[in-house]
């Protein structure tokens, strides 16, 4: 890729981008849960009402990527969710831009950890969480995560 990468914070103007890039994204993978269409449809409300971020990754002048990080019911802990990236624009190292992006910010903010749920069919996403430090721990009775059989911090 020639031109860089912007990692770039939420704005309204990229609503669309972020609900469309992770609608696709599960429904390539897996599916599209009721909570999905909500939290998507609605991320001022679900994500950054509560103290969460969203960021976008944009080449040229193309939202290609997001990735979202969501308070959970401990202060300093920040579930990592709502990673995507365009069909297009896979396999160029963006979702690991935005990956080395948000834990940056994690750290500039004093977050204490990171969580989150992902699967062991996604290989190359476990790969990559891995790569960044990530390791598994237990996942809890009630996960919110349904589709997801492991948990990551």
């Amino acid at each position: 890729m020639e031109t860089p990468i912007e990692i770039l914070p939420y704005k309204s103007d990229y609503a669309g981008s972020f609900y469309e890039l992770n609608i696709e994204w599960l429904q390539t993978y897996f599916y599209v849960e009721s909570y999905d269409e909500e939290v998507l449809r609605k991320p001022d409300e679900y994500i950054l009402d509560k103290g969460g971020h969203i960021f976008f990754a944009k080449f040229n002048r193309t939202i290609v990527g997001t990735l979202a990080l969501m308070p959970t019911s401990n202060n300093l802990e920040f579930e990592l969710t709502k990673m995507a990236v365009s069909p297009n624009y896979r396999g160029q190292g963006i979702g690991q831009q935005l990956m080395a992006y948000c834990i940056d910010f994690a750290k500039q903010q004093h977050y204490k950890s990171l969580i989150l749920y992902s699967n062991t069919k996604l290989e190359n996403a476990i790969y990559i969480y891995r790569k960044f430090g990530f390791i598994e721990i237990p996942m809890e009775d009630n996960s919110p995560c349904k589709r997801g059989n492991i948990k990551m911090e």
